[in-house]
């Protein structure tokens, strides 16, 4: 699907299930990882992960819009248009949009690389996402140095 048939589309459920016109752009955003979609609050804008209408359908991707059109016409009436609002509850359920979106595969099953720290007095080893700087960050036990001993490659 193109950039103008995703307007088109979008534009199209809008009126079906809403009965009320999309009036600002839609576009795809292939930096989307774990979401199927989002509303822009400033712009009124939709983007949409085109991951999702590759991987699981045109179905499963209306239901998407269906979601995302939910924000957006509720946030333009000054209604509640966040997930845990009973208007947004409400209106998800009665045109029939999706709670949730799939897991596109390889997206959030990534292994996460841990580096591994070890203190040189107590032998306390401490595990970390990011690179800890040595000079400046002691042992929260004993305050003793700590060293790099190695990564490996997440749970």
């Amino acid at each position: 699907m193109r950039q103008d048939e995703l307007q088109k589309t979008v534009e199209s459920v809008s009126l079906k299930w809403f009965g009320l016109p999309f009036v600002h752009e839609a576009r795809f955003n292939s930096r989307l990882r774990t979401t199927g979609g989002r509303y822009l609050l400033k712009s009124h804008d939709l983007e949409f992960n085109p991951k999702q209408l590759e991987h699981f359908g045109y179905d499963a991707f209306v239901g998407i819009i269906k979601h995302e059109l939910c924000h957006y016409h509720l946030h333009r009436q000054k209604k509640g248009y966040r997930h845990g609002d009973r208007d947004f509850k409400e209106w998800l359920q009665r045109v029939g949009g999706s709670r949730h979106c799939g897991l596109v595969p390889g997206t959030r099953n990534r292994k996460r690389k841990h580096l591994r720290y070890c203190c040189e007095q107590c032998g306390a080893v401490y595990e970390r996402h990011r690179k800890v700087d040595v000079s400046r960050y002691a042992c929260g036990k004993c305050r003793g140095r700590l060293q790099l001993i190695g990564e490996n490659r997440g749970r």
